[in-house]
């Protein structure tokens, strides 16, 4: 049995118009033509779609059946359409992702580099928020999908895995507490920091952590990046509080030493959360497998 697009679509058009005449003027096609590719299309299923009545065109109870089937395909053509576009470059696709600071500095990085590559027809809007505005965001919309904490409750969303973190302290190869394999936060709150920016999402988390030991950071100097920052801890300028992945790097490279905090708190699942499945483009799917994978050991 042989039909194609054009069939289905003057079988919509006559059922949305009520008539024959008026699907062929709006299609446009000429009356006759109409008239004769329906016939044919009926005779081939050998169904009859259409009661002809002097109030026009009126579907039958088998026409309707093949009415739903008939939009639904519709549908799916066009959104491959899209895609096919999109994939030939005639189109630019934005993508919003929410992040918190861990997720934003150490691993996002390497899983959108290879994600952004093989996509070249998408651009990526990064924002970095903490994790209960990334929440927020994604449950109203704002954004395609979050990275977060993944201790937060995530009620109304979808959630899934993406990669363990975990603070550390991060001090100076001479520094009082570069012998210790651990410590709890309140053990280094004596110590200067050198810390982010206070509108970072990470730097506000570290900062209520320290009020919760009612002892504020002394914070000797703000930098940057976390670049910035093991450089000044290196010289000496204070002791920091980074991921763990982030403070590896720079223990390898600079005369630093790695601290881990005992504090429950220090260790975070990170997680991805989408608003619905039914809701998300082919091409935030496609991020989220590429997310999804792990990075190799």
């Amino acid at each position: 049995m042989h039909f194609d697009l054009i069939d289905l679509r003057l079988i919509v058009a006559i059922a949305d118009a009520g008539s024959l005449s008026k699907a062929a003027a709006a299609f446009p096609i000429a009356l006759s033509a109409a008239s004769n590719r329906l016939r044919q299309f009926e005779q081939r299923c050998g169904v009859t779609l259409f009661l002809r009545t002097a109030d026009g065109m009126n579907a039958t109870p088998a026409g309707r059946l093949v009415l739903d089937r008939a939009r639904q395909t519709l549908g799916e053509a066009d959104r491959l359409k899209e895609v096919l576009h999109d994939l030939a470059g005639q189109r630019r696709v934005t993508l919003k992702l929410g992040a918190n600071s861990a997720a934003n500095s150490t691993f996002l990085p390497a899983a959108l580099g290879p994600f952004l590559a093989d996509y070249p027809e998408i651009d990526l809007e990064l924002v970095e928020r903490n994790s209960p505005d990334v929440l927020a965001a994604v449950q109203a919309g704002e954004i395609d999908m979050g990275v977060l904490d993944g201790n937060l409750a995530t009620s109304g969303v979808v959630s899934l895995p993406f990669r363990d973190d975990r603070l550390v302290l991060l001090v100076q190869a001479e520094h009082p507490l570069a012998s210790r394999r651990s410590a709890r936060l309140k053990d280094a709150l004596g110590h200067a920091f050198v810390c982010l920016p206070p509108a970072r999402a990470m730097q506000r988390f570290i900062e209520e952590m320290a009020a919760r030991n009612a002892r504020p950071l002394k914070i000797r100097v703000r930098a940057p990046s976390f670049y910035a920052i093991a450089q000044l801890v290196a010289q000496g300028a204070g002791i920091a509080m980074l991921p763990q992945a982030a403070a590896q790097r720079h223990v390898e490279d600079l005369p630093l030493r790695m601290v881990l905090l005992e504090d429950a708190w220090a260790t975070r699942e990170l997680r991805i959360c989408i608003r619905a499945w039914e809701g998300l483009s082919p091409h935030a799917r496609q991020l989220l497998e590429y997310l999804g994978q792990r990075a190799p050991a």
